[in-house]
């Protein structure tokens, strides 16, 4: 028999023992990471396809490549679906990542040195948008916007003025670990003011958004950009949408400008999550994320926590720890030992790097997809609230993450073997 038609564990038992690992660990833990989810068995079948074998380089009806008939439908389908699902004219689904969404659109539009602007880092935004260490801030003089000192909010106010004073080819809005819900609208007008075009990255709350638990930016953004893997519940990759005016340099922002050849496999599982997202069920389970969110975050303020900007709007919840006298850092190890995942995260004005935070990010897409619901929500904000104040007594960590792991056993997780 052919190596390739041998099972994996019997060609590399090695991997096989990670990977059956992984399955036991996600079993077992509350994911709480705003950032991840679980993809349906649907969407990990077509990730595992045969069409990983096939190069696609170009689009639909123009590739460099003979044999491409029938991945074309597959890539049409995703680009259909995308279209319908979030009201564009014009849908690219051949990004690996949100990053090379964002990268591939500055790269159509702009020019070395253009003038962009985009949230800071420690307000909520992403490294994408223009932070110094990466790409963005390299090749292009990005300027920030954050939020008001007091209410932790986005002033847009103060983002009108910097963008009256540096005129900004092009507004980025959207974050990654800001709580509160997005005014499209007003960033519009906003970049109306200065004759730029508005982009909304909306990595994270696509899956709100295709639910209709957040405000869409379809009719305000010009162009938005996505990951795939998040609230959307998809294979980890990105997508660009846009008005049709901007169609042809999005395009070739990807390909050629900063990719080769897409991964179909990939592109076939997004046409899943697509038609997945455009259910009944899936915008159920958007708003009842944001319910969850709501619920967790209430009992981590009763415990005496405190959220950045009072509260939560979305999927995620922000909390600073520095008056428990802990870091970031020092939290988010502890929670993970109890079976807890979440990331340490900067808070706005934060006085720690981001390698160390002040604050710990924690959402509810995973564990909603679990079925969780608001009793869970309850019982996990008091278990984290225990964590907090233990934690440093690994027996108090371990005894948690025995409440954990039987919270666990009782809500399957979608997509993870047992």
């Amino acid at each position: 028999m052919s190596s390739v038609n041998t099972g994996l564990q019997n060609v590399d038992p090695v991997v096989s023992d990670i990977i059956s690992r992984e399955n036991i660990r996600q079993n077992n833990v509350l994911e709480m990471i705003p950032s991840e989810n679980y993809a349906s068995t649907a969407v990990i079948e077509a990730i595992g396809s045969v069409l990983t074998n096939k190069y696609a380089e170009g689009y639909p009806g123009a590739r460099y490549y003979q044999g491409n008939g029938i991945v074309d439908e597959a890539e049409d389908l995703a680009r259909d679906r995308a279209k319908a699902l979030f009201n564009y004219a014009h849908a690219n689904v051949q990004p690996h990542s949100g990053t090379q969404a964002n990268m591939a659109v500055y790269l159509g539009l702009l020019k070395p040195g253009d003038t962009v602007m985009g949230m800071q880092l420690d307000a909520g935004g992403h490294l994408t948008h223009g932070h110094p260490v990466n790409a963005s801030g390299k090749l292009y003089n990005f300027v920030s916007y954050g939020v008001d000192r007091e209410s932790e909010i986005i002033d847009y106010d103060a983002m009108l003025e910097i963008a009256k004073l540096h005129r900004p080819k092009l507004l980025v809005v959207g974050a990654t670990a800001y709580p509160r819900k997005i005014d499209f609208a007003r960033a519009r007008e906003i970049a109306d003011e200065v004759d730029a075009t508005l982009m909304a990255d909306m990595a994270h709350i696509s899956g709100l958004i295709a639910g209709g638990a957040h405000p869409t930016p379809s009719g305000f953004a010009h162009i938005v950009t996505s990951s795939t893997h998040k609230t959307l519940r998809g294979p980890r990759g990105g997508m660009i949408l846009c008005d049709q005016d901007y169609a042809r340099r999005v395009d070739r922002g990807v390909f050629p400008g900063s990719q080769g050849g897409p991964m179909m496999n990939i592109i076939a599982g997004k046409a899943v999550m697509l038609s997945e997202a455009n259910t009944d069920q899936f915008k159920t389970y958007a708003h009842e994320t944001v319910s969850n969110a709501n619920i967790l975050a209430t009992t981590l303020e009763d415990g005496g926590l405190r959220l950045v900007s009072g509260g939560t709007e979305t999927h995620l919840v922000l909390v600073d720890v520095t008056p428990m006298g802990l870091t970031g850092k020092v939290a988010a190890e502890a929670l993970e030992v109890a079976g807890i995942v979440t990331n340490y995260n900067t808070i706005p004005f934060d006085s720690n790097p981001p390698t160390v935070g002040s604050g710990v990010r924690m959402g509810t897409p995973a564990i909603t997809s679990r079925g969780m619901g608001s009793n869970e929500m309850k019982q996990i904000g008091e278990l984290i609230l225990r964590v907090f104040e233990n934690y440093d007594d690994s027996q108090i960590l371990s005894s948690i993450r025995i409440d954990v792991e039987k919270l666990c056993s009782e809500f399957a997780a979608p997509g993870v073997e047992k």
